[in-house]
């Protein structure tokens, strides 16, 4: 088996390289009430048609907690007390993708794409899972909530 960091960017490359899409937000300025819940969401591209182990060797998720370590600890840890939720949805295109994650950082949320390194399944570039939050879920679902569960 691959290793899931061969496939992919690490998180750290795509951390970095996601200020060239779009901006973010004031990562710091999401403040969950105390016992608001928190979810972060994994908007995975069905266009693309990715193994379910494909689609597990993405690190969204540790891109956006790396987004978050520094600029908002307090959110992160308020997320880890409070079950860490993640829900995985569908996308259709890339177009899709970029919107969404356009959305969530003008709320301020953190948004991660991961584009991948083309070793396996997916041709090199591919924009392939997107991942928003954690943030409170009344704002998450701003973005993602007509989306469909995958």
């Amino acid at each position: 088996m691959t290793s899931s960091l061969s496939t992919t960017q690490s998180a750290e490359e795509d951390a970095d390289s996601d200020e060239e899409d779009v901006a973010d937000g004031d990562l710091s300025a999401v403040k969950p009430g105390m016992l608001e819940p928190c979810k972060m969401v994994l908007i995975v591209r069905t266009d693309l048609g990715m193994s379910t182990g494909k689609i597990a060797a993405q690190h969204a998720t540790l891109a956006c907690y790396r987004a978050l370590e520094k600029s908002n600890p307090a959110l992160l840890k308020h997320w880890e007390r409070t079950g860490q939720a993640k829900i995985a949805l569908k996308a259709r295109s890339e177009d899709e993708l970029l919107e969404l994650e356009a959305i969530a950082k003008s709320l301020n949320l953190a948004a991660r794409s991961i584009v991948d390194a083309g070793r396996t399944e997916i041709a090199a570039g591919s924009r392939t899972v997107l991942g928003i939050g954690p943030g409170p879920v009344d704002l998450v679902n701003k973005v993602t909530g007509k989306l469909r569960l995958l």
